[in-house]
Formats: structure tokens, C-alpha cells, sequence
């Protein structure tokens, strides 16, 4: 499969899509929910093409972004020429250009995630001269009907890193990273995850993880939606489903979606000491994160589910504290290599710390927007989120573990801290007020309030709940 160039100018787009054959263009865009939208072309036509790539096209806002009220609803998609790639699912040679959007005076519009997210990171810049970096673990579940008894079937909760025969979708796992990367998209690498159940009416499923290569935070929002298209059109191409569903049963692992962060300065990692000691900065970061873990719930687990999640012993964190490498910590402090000496890039992420919380279900833009304001947040501050980094840490002493706050328990709860948090994502213009009051309203709506007690008096609410949410997002 040939990949497409990133384009610099029209006419190398439209000599493109002449010399290969190129039948369709496809306008592809990201809007509230997070999945990959598309709209179709004709490419017979050079000159419709260049009118394409030129203006783009006017869409229905109102049907892309719960923020935007029907009855002023038209904005414009606009190609990004530099996002191109051959889409490797059409029957027919098909050119994918991711867009932006714009409004009706032709400018970025204001509560498009991926705007708001520009303004986050502008203002942490700005503020402190640091830009974060991202590397997200994104957790699936393949799901497949068996037809009669398995040779090697798997082992509950034991999956991890397993090989076939044992584990089934090695192969679909491994074409998932060979299309990523024919599209462009850096893998770290992929691995079979511990979820593993067979349930009662023959219907396995299985748990995938794919990790992606350090990116900014736009360019990490975009992989991660794109790579659940390419996730989900491979599995419909071997016959079978798949899930980034939070929870797809109580007793089995949950997917999350881990964000190992880094911050950089003059291109230089600033988490790190010289001496491969944790830095004041990253103190810092962390304990603007932690204060701010309430209320970021509301854009890393926005559906009743997500909650499920939060469940012990299934490395998902359940209170709001920091460690080095325990995985049932909202922050967690992974290896760093520190006994390797050996020239490393200056703007190398080995050093990063992982936020647990979010869930696949998260808008990318959105939790990572919300993630530089408390970034932002605690390096203004830095008096008080070093007071939250020290008292916060998971290896204090009991007195002080004691103390400790759990994460939401339900949107309710999470609606709840936004709106008490609302002022620090809304300050600078960064989230617009009606982004937050629309989510609010969302997360409220669920009326999940007493989810929890549900799962003892209530377990068949539970199975619908779980049903409901297996396709989403």
C-alpha cells in the first residue's frame, strides 16, 4: 500500500491523486465524540478537486458538536494538506485529508476540541516556556463467536504479553500495526493484554493494547482517533467486533487508556534530573494534575461505565495519590532506564510519568486541554502543588495514606467538581463557557448518581449499563 506525501501545496495533492488513480477524496474530521467522520468526493473531476482542497466544505455543526444550537448551526471543514494518507479499507483508490474547523467568518472555531486544546497549550507555554509531550496506551478488546471447543484456551485475568496459540488475534494485532504505520502513525509497540474471558454463550474476547510513540498533544488527540478507525475497520475485515469500552463485564479487566507525559523546555525534558531523580518541575506537574484528577474525570471518563472501572485489584486506580511504579496509583512513575549511560535525544520522552485515570472513551482533545491547564496550574503555583506532591504520595506514612481522596465515583460526581473547577478551565478563553456548560449538563443527565449501590441490589441494571456502552465511543 502506497502512502500518501504530506502535501505542501494544492496542485501536489491534485498531481497525486492523477498519478495514482485516485477515485475518492475523502474530507475527514474529529468532532465531539472522537471518531473519524467522512465526507466522500468524486475525484473524475481535477478541477472539483482543486474547489475541494480550496474551500473546503459547509457541514451541519449542530449534528458534530453538542455545543452548537441548530438554529446557527453551518461551519466549515477545511483540508489540511500536510494530513493525507491512502485509505487502506476502500475497495476503490481512496485519498483520506484529515480537516480542521472553521466558523462563518472563516477562523478557527472556538469549541472545536482541537482549538480549545491549541489554547491550552499556547497558554502553558506562554506561561512557562514548557510544551508537553504524550504517549498513549490505548486498550481494546477483540471480540469473536467460537464455533467449537479451543485447543489452547486462554486463562482469565492471565493474558498478558501471551502468544499464539493462546492467544487468538496476534495476527489482527500485527496488521493493526503494520496499517498504522502505513498511514503514518509511530508505534511504540503492541502486545496482548491480561483480559481474557469466554463467556457462557460462546463469545471470547480478548484484550489488545497498542502503545503509540511521544507526540505533541494535538498530533497524540488525533492518532488515538484515527488508530480506533483503523482498529475497528481491521477487525471488520477478520469477521469480528471489538470494544473500547471501559468495562465489559465487572469481574474482567477494564481498558483505560494511559497517558505517560513529559514536559519539555528549550527542547530539553525537564521531568527528569541530572542524576535520574524525579525533578522539582515534575513535582510540580504532578501535583497540579492530582488537584485537578476530580474535575478531569469529567473529560477522561465521560460516561456512567468509565466508573466501573475504578474497581481494586484490577490496576485501575481508585484514590487520588502518586507512586513510583505501583499501577493502582492515579500517577504512577515508570522505569526510566537511569543504568543506561548512553547519548539519548535532547527531546527524548524516556523520562515521563503515566496518568491512569482516563479511559478510552475520553475526547483526546478535550482530557489533554484539561491536562495542560493543571500542568499550567502547578507550575504557577508551585508552593501549594508541592504541599499536594508530598502529602499525596502513596508511599507516606499510613496516617497521612488515611487521608487520601477517592477518584469520582459516577458522572454525577465528576459534574460536580467541573463545575466547582470551571473558572480555571475557563480562564484565558481557554474553554469556552458553553463547552462547560453543555458538559455539565451531559454528565448530569446521566442521573448515575448511585451507580455504585447498584452493583449488589441491581446486578441486571449493571449488565444493561455494560451492554449499552460496548460499541461506544
Amino acid at each position: 500500500m502506497q502512502r500518501a506525501s504530506h502535501f505542501s501545496e494544492k496542485n501536489d495533492v491534485v498531481k497525486f491523486v492523477t498519478e495514482n488513480n485516485i477515485r475518492i477524496v475523502n474530507l475527514c474530521h474529529i468532532p465531539e465524540d472522537g471518531r473519524l467522520k467522512t465526507l466522500s468526493f468524486s475525484a473524475s473531476d481535477t478541477s472539483r478537486i482543486y474547489e475541494i482542497l480550496e474551500f473546503g466544505e459547509r457541514v451541519d455543526g449542530s449534528n458534530l458538536f453538542s455545543f452548537i444550537e441548530p438554529g446557527k448551526s453551518d461551519i466549515y471543514i477545511a483540508p489540511r494538506l500536510d494530513k493525507a494518507f491512502i485509505n487502506p479499507f476502500s475497495q476503490v483508490p481512496t485519498l483520506n485529508i484529515l480537516c480542521d474547523y472553521l466558523d462563518e467568518h472563516g477562523k478557527p472555531l472556538d469549541v472545536a476540541p482541537k482549538n480549545v486544546l491549541a489554547r491550552a497549550e499556547e497558554k502553558l507555554h506562554a506561561s512557562s516556556g514548557v510544551a508537553l509531550k504524550a504517549l498513549a496506551e490505548l486498550e481494546f478488546y477483540v471480540i469473536s463467536k467460537v464455533e467449537s471447543d479451543m485447543l489452547f484456551p486462554g486463562t482469565l485475568d492471565k493474558n498478558y504479553h501471551e502468544s499464539a496459540p493462546f492467544a487468538k488475534f496476534e495476527s489482527l494485532r500485527n496488521e493493526i500495526l503494520v496499517t498504522l504505520a502505513n498511514v503514518g502513525i509511530g508505534t511504540k509497540y503492541g502486545h496482548s493484554e491480561v483480559g481474557w474471558t469466554l463467556s457462557k454463550d460462546n463469545m471470547l474476547m480478548e484484550q489488545q493494547e497498542v502503545e503509540f510513540l511521544p507526540q505533541n498533544l494535538a498530533d497524540m488527540a488525533e492518532t488515538i482517533a484515527v488508530a480506533k478507525w483503523i482498529i475497528r475497520n481491521t477487525c471488520a475485515k477478520y469477521g469480528v467486533s471489538v470494544s473500547f469500552s471501559p468495562k465489559i463485564a465487572l469481574e474482567h479487566a477494564g481498558n483505560g487508556l494511559h497517558i505517560h507525559l513529559c514536559g519539555l523546555k528549550n527542547g530539553e525534558n525537564v521531568v527528569a534530573n541530572p542524576n535520574g531523580t524525579l525533578s522539582t518541575e515534575a513535582l510540580k506537574m504532578i501535583g497540579g494534575i492530582l488537584k485537578f484528577a476530580p474535575s478531569l474525570s469529567a473529560f477522561g471518563n465521560p460516561t456512567p461505565v468509565s466508573y466501573l472501572r475504578f474497581v481494586a485489584r484490577k490496576e485501575s486506580p481508585m484514590n487520588i495519590c502518586w507512586s513510583a511504579r505501583n499501577r493502582l496509583a492515579l500517577i504512577r512513575i515508570p522505569l526510566w532506564w537511569s543504568f543506561k549511560k548512553g547519548n539519548v535525544e535532547k527531546d527524548s520522552c524516556k523520562e515521563t510519568f503515566e496518568y491512569r485515570a482516563p479511559d478510552p472513551f475520553a475526547n483526546a482533545y478535550l482530557l489533554f486541554a484539561g491536562i495542560a491547564v493543571a500542568v499550567n496550574y502547578g507550575l504557577e503555583n508551585s508552593e501549594e502543588t508541592m504541599k499536594i506532591a508530598e502529602n499525596l504520595h502513596a508511599e507516606a506514612s499510613s496516617a497521612k495514606r488515611k487521608r487520601l481522596k477517592a477518584l469520582p465515583r459516577s458522572c454525577n460526581e465528576s459534574a460536580k467538581h467541573l463545575r466547582k473547577d470551571r473558572r480555571f478551565y475557563e480562564a484565558n478563553g481557554v474553554f469556552p463557557k458553553k463547552l462547560i456548560d453543555k458538559t455539565i449538563e451531559k454528565l448530569r443527565a446521566y442521573k448515575d448518581k448511585d451507580l455504585w449501590k447498584s452493583l449488589a441490589d441491581k446486578p441486571s441494571k449493571i449488565e444493561n449499563i455494560l451492554k449499552q456502552y460496548l460499541h461506544y465511543g
